[in-house]
Formats: C-alpha cells, sequence, structure tokens
C-alpha cells in the first residue's frame, strides 16, 4: 500500500526529524509506529500522507496512491456548525452532492457510535465523542489507507480502550489498511499486527515486530508477552 525508503527531513529550524527511515506497509495491515516523543513519528505520518515533502528518499504508492483518511492527535472540529456537517467536510470539499455527502457522514457517525447526535455541536460532546466525529469524517471519505496520528493520547483509559476496540472492528470491517501513530507500548501491542520500534531523534526504524495473530484481549498471555518484546526494543533503540 505505501513505501518509505531511505528518507529523511529536516526543518527551517535546524531540526533532523528523519533520518534514512525506510519501511512498508502492506494492504490490509495495522502497522504502529513507536518511539520516544520527538522521534519523528508525526512527520514521518504526514510524509506518507503528502502533507510533508522529504528531503531525501521517496515515498511511494506502488498501487496508485489511495484514498487517504487521516486522524489527528486533536479532533480539529469547527466549532461554528455542527456533528453532521463536521463528518462531512472532505466529502464537500470533493463537491460531492449534499444529499449523499449527508448520508455518507450520516452512516459514519452511526458506526463510530453517535446516532443521534448529528445535530450536536463540539462544545456539547465529551473528549471522547469529539475524537468519535474526527474518525467518523476520516471513514466518511472511504479510505483505504487510514493515518491516525496519536488519536487517543489525551483521553481517560476507559475512553482510550472503547476506541481502541472500535477502530480494530473498523479495520476488520472495512478492509483498511492502518498507520498508527503512539507512544504506548500497551496500546500497539494490542492493536497492531506488526510495531516499528523508531530510534530518539533523528528518526529511523530500529526494529521491526510482528506479533502472533489471536492476541486475545489487552491482558491475554500473548499480549503480555508481546509488550516485553517491544519494551524491550524501546530500551535498546533508546540506549543506542
Amino acid at each position: 500500500m505505501i513505501a518509505l525508503q531511505g528518507v529523511a527531513k529536516r526543518f527551517a529550524n535546524g531540526t533532523e526529524a528523519l533520518r534514512d527511515l525506510s519501511f512498508q506497509v502492506a494492504n490490509g495491515e495495522f502497522v504502529s509506529l513507536l518511539g520516544p516523543s520527538g522521534c519523528g513519528k508525526s512527520t514521518a505520518l504526514r510524509l506518507a500522507a503528502g502533507l510533508l515533502a522529504a528531503d531525501a528518499g521517496h515515498v511511494g504508492y506502488p498501487g496508485g496512491k489511495p484514498e487517504i483518511g487521516f486522524v489527528f492527535q486533536e479532533p480539529t472540529l469547527m466549532p461554528w456548525t455542527d456533528t453532521l456537517a463536521n463528518a462531512r467536510l472532505p466529502l464537500d470539499l470533493k463537491h460531492v452532492p449534499r444529499s449523499e455527502a449527508e448520508d455518507r457522514a450520516a452512516g459514519a457517525l452511526a458506526r463510530v457510535g453517535l446516532k443521534g447526535f448529528e445535530r450536536a455541536y463540539a462544545r456539547e460532546l465529551s473528549g471522547g465523542m469529539k475524537m468519535r466525529v474526527s474518525l467518523a469524517r476520516a471513514l466518511a471519505a472511504e479510505p483505504k489507507l487510514l493515518l491516525l496520528d496519536e488519536p487517543f493520547a489525551a483521553l481517560d483509559e476507559i475512553t482510550r480502550n472503547a476506541l481502541g476496540d472500535d477502530l480494530l472492528r473498523l479495520w476488520r470491517e472495512d478492509g483498511l489498511t492502518v498507520l498508527f501513530v503512539t507512544h504506548s507500548v500497551g496500546e500497539s501491542s494490542y492493536l497492531s499486527q506488526r510495531v516499528l520500534v523508531m530510534t530518539p531523534r533523528p528518526g529511523r526504524v530500529a526494529k521491526d515486530i510482528a506479533l502472533p495473530l489471536g492476541r486475545d484481549g489487552r491482558l491475554s498471555p500473548q499480549t503480555i508477552e508481546a509488550q516485553r518484546a517491544i519494551s524491550d526494543a524501546l530500551n535498546t533503540a533508546m540506549a543506542t
């Protein structure tokens, strides 16, 4: 679905965010980028989305650039309009006919548990509900590649777990390809098929960890073992 090869990125202030970053994500995979704060995870995600250009290396889509949905760390909702209009935004930008756009946006809101909240405003929603609107907005565009930048980081544990379960369900139902940025070992071990452990800045992949299939729950023996492997790889990456 997407491949980064030898990617480097330095910002105008001199910060070298990424150096020789290479990885691939296959069609239908759920892959997490995990690393310490400031290691370039979000920069890598924006490069994958085409929101930034690499200084060196290549970002490619072997099967052609897919429809991409992006969920930011903050919900970034428009406060002056309702939930339905917020979820409809990417369709409006593509000039999808209003009736079709509203149907698709309403359907996306229902899928993330917000049926009945179509006319609510952001100020009337909890933090978790706002993030659900942001996820619905990405889904309304019917993406093949879903990019998520620490979307649950600011939420309480109960809400974060519920949203993680919903994300897994949506991934399976839609056959999505997911690239998920996180700094949580527990989150990555539960959600992912693969975890790409990154070095401190300038970021690159220190270890690519394939996780066993059939992990049943956050506290299953397989998930706990995956957490140990990820933690060991992260500690090694940070030490070197």
